[in-house]
């Protein structure tokens, strides 16, 4: 979840952009000044799928743990209970506290320098760096993508060097204040070369460059450099079964779900936590202006990670109160978001010190991790196995995956983590993980742009491992970073995965992914009729705060060992810490927000059931409420919530496959507009009601 570098770039381009309107030498170059495009050619790949070992042995042993399901109705403070007791005191009390982490602010206050703001005005830059951090893309940010990527391309065939064309994205950076200097120095130096490198061999112009990078707001352009299909091996769709419910009282498997920690070992209590930087509450950002500008001890709801002492306690926390926990999904983005400081050997420091602590907390517990898109240096920027110049490689971060992930996972994985970051488990007997590396659908991974179809052969291998499954009789869990659904994940790759879990779907029978940061999930329909669900995502929520949220998990119920087990998610909980009250009273409490089923009234977690709260939410906004409630972890600082972000909100949990909203969602926004303008057309008659009776009132 980090686009903040993109920014930076398309103000620098749109400022070019605006000058070589009154001043056209800009553009101009004499033909002797002209470089001949790179010809690129992909290197063969000889990888034989077949030929990879296999998990076949269960990793997991049958500890016969008796976990109590959780109750199916509103969970009713205790008092007998220590922490419940404690929390219900703190909440009575707040009202009258004060300190300086119950802090207020305007987020509509600007602090933009009169240049930027103006340059901003101009072109409608604010919206497109929002849009670009939240990854909720509109035609402005297209517009302005291709009169950048066109910009920059103009500049690479016309003769600029790596070094002039990183040197003017800084000083343009730099001038119009739009980042402190070392941002700026580190975000053009990072990203500057990749981007050049990646621009100087691709064949496509700005349009596809665009449509590839932000999708459906800018454009569903053909591109046939872009446009792949996966192959199935010829065996028959199985006949379609329908999701039995879970049996009632059998054994289970209670599970973690950790995601987004994003852990800041330069956090530091009282720093500056309101700065001018994609990261704030470290010493490099100084003293805060204000009081309520101080970072807090246990964490801020401003752009700020998750302190040392906020993980150390979390883990603390969920080893005792769930000590019967049978094994860990853990689905990526380790390091901060400080991603113009980022280095391969901080990031890895980060990798090794978390793994080692998850051993120290959870001795002889299974965890099965995902890789997120923050491990690498720069983010983002995961090249295919072809990319082998050691400067360029990717070798660096996968093999010490390996070496890491090793102590929980068998050696037979090894082949495919080093290639790919992804890997197969079979985890009981007839039930199996797979774990994907979805920055291979990362549409901010510029390697992409080269060569998208299949990236390291990933989607080829997960058929390979579906169809034996199939074969074998498994059920299969997928845990992955980026949600397949979601906009940061490319269309194309998105569209493959989709026609896989339609394909396998009596073999696929839960997906688990983070990166969001929110608390929610995503549905799967068949492509030939919407109205059959067949899959659920659950997406889970982040530890860090960042931003606006309060640090989270998730803990899932999954059917375990018995005849007749489904491996559905019987029930999932979603537990939280409250950060305004853990700032004031030093005193962070963990406690479970909401158990799935007795919050919303649900018969089961299958996928039809999933489609029917979906249905419920829109026609229904008080339970739409509690669950967007839920979505922002309880936030105290979370925004309103207005017709069109209920329509998105409901709308990505419709849509398991990015950039198809018109597609999956019609039926929605449709049904929520038509209660929009009901609502208008009560209001607008009320009012005309009122002023006919005035209008008589005057005349009698």
């Amino acid at each position: 979840m980090s686009q903040y570098y993109f920014p930076i770039f398309l103000v620098f381009l749109l400022e070019l952009f605006r000058l070589s309107q009154s001043h056209p030498f800009v553009f101009t170059a004499s033909s002797g000044q002209r470089k001949a495009q790179v010809e690129w050619h992909q290197p063969d790949d000889d990888w034989n799928i077949q030929t990879v070992p296999r998990s076949v042995h269960p990793l997991l042993e049958n500890q016969h743990n008796t976990h109590r399901l959780p109750p199916t109705s509103y969970h009713v403070i205790d008092s007998e209970n220590h922490d419940d007791k404690v929390l219900k005191r703190l909440m009575e009390i707040k009202e009258n506290a004060t300190a300086r982490t119950l802090f207020s602010y305007n987020k509509e206050e600007s602090h933009l320098p009169p240049l930027l703001t103006k340059t901003i005005k101009y072109f409608n830059l604010q919206q497109v760096a929002f849009e670009l951090e939240t990854s909720v893309m509109s035609q402005v940010s297209c517009t302005a993508c291709k009169a950048g990527a066109g910009l920059l391309q103009h500049y690479i065939r016309t003769g600029k060097s790596k070094e002039e064309i990183i040197k003017t994205i800084y000083q343009y950076c730099v001038n119009l204040k739009i980042q402190s200097p070392r941002v700026c120095e580190g975000v053009s130096q990072l990203f500057g070369v990749e981007v050049i490198y990646v621009l100087k061999r691709v064949t496509i112009g700005p349009d596809e460059i665009c449509s590839f990078i932000i999708g459906d707001a800018c454009e569903d352009i053909y591109n046939p450099y872009h446009e792949w299909e996966v192959d199935f091996p010829p065996v028959p769709k199985p006949e379609i079964r329908e999701v039995p419910l879970p049996q009632e009282g059998a054994p289970v498997f209670k599970v973690l779900h950790l995601s987004d920690t994003h852990f800041d070992p330069y956090y530091a209590e009282g720093s500056n936590a309101d700065c001018n930087e994609p990261l704030c509450c470290r010493l490099t950002n100084g003293r805060p202006t204000t009081p309520n500008g101080a970072a807090g001890k246990w964490g801020d709801y401003r752009k700020c990670d998750t302190p040392q002492r906020t993980v150390d306690h979390m883990l603390s926390h969920i080893a005792e109160t769930h000590s019967d926990i049978d094994f860990i999904i853990w689905t990526g983005d380790l390091p901060p978001h400080d991603v113009w400081n980022q280095t391969k050997e901080e990031n890895l420091k980060v990798l090794k010190e978390t793994v080692k602590q998850m051993s120290e907390k959870f001795p002889g517990i299974p965890i099965f991790p995902a890789l997120g898109n923050h491990e690498s240096a720069p983010v983002n920027s995961f090249p295919p196995p072809y990319v082998q110049q050691v400067d360029s490689s990717i070798s660096w971060l996968y093999d010490e995956l390996d070496i890491q992930w090793r102590r929980w996972l068998p050696a037979s994985v090894s082949h495919t983590v080093r290639r790919g970051a992804f890997y197969s488990v079979l985890v009981r007997p007839g039930y199996r993980i797979i774990s994907m590396n979805m920055n291979y659908c990362n549409n901010k991974n510029w390697w992409l742009l080269l060569n998208s179809t299949d990236p390291a052969t990933e989607l080829s291998w997960f058929i390979y491992e579906l169809q034996s499954a199939e074969f074998a009789n498994e059920k299969v869990h997928v845990i992955g970073h980026i949600p397949p659904g979601h906009s940061d994940c490319l269309k194309v790759w998105s569209r493959n995965y989709y026609k896989i879990v339609s394909r396998y779907e009596n073999t696929i029978v839960a997906q688990f992914f983070g990166h969001t940061h929110f608390d929610e999930f995503e549905v799967f329909y068949d492509p030939h009729d919407l109205s059959r669900a067949t899959s659920i995502a659950y997406i889970g929520p982040s530890v860090t705060p960042y931003y606006d949220l309060n640090p989270g998990y998730r803990i899932y119920y999954i059917d375990g060992d018995h005849d007749h087990t489904t491996r559905l998610v019987v029930d999932h909980e979603s537990w939280i810490m409250n950060l305004k009250e853990a700032n004031l009273y030093d005193y962070p409490i963990w406690y479970k927000l909401y158990s799935t089923r007795a919050a919303y009234t649900m018969r089961s977690l299958r996928p039809v059931d999933w489609d029917i709260l979906i249905n419920n939410m829109t026609d229904n906004k008080e339970l739409f409420d509690l669950y967007y409630k839920h979505y922002w972890k309880n936030s105290p600082v979370r925004p309103e919530c207005d017709f069109e972000c209920r329509k998105r909100i409901l709308c990505d949990a419709k849509s398991g496959r990015s950039h198809d909203r018109k597609y999956f969602c019609e039926g929605v926004e449709a049904k929520i507009d038509e209660n929009n303008k009901g609502w208008k057309d009560w209001l607008l008659s009320s009012i005309s009601s009122s002023l006919q009776l005035v209008a008589v009132g005057s005349f009698t």
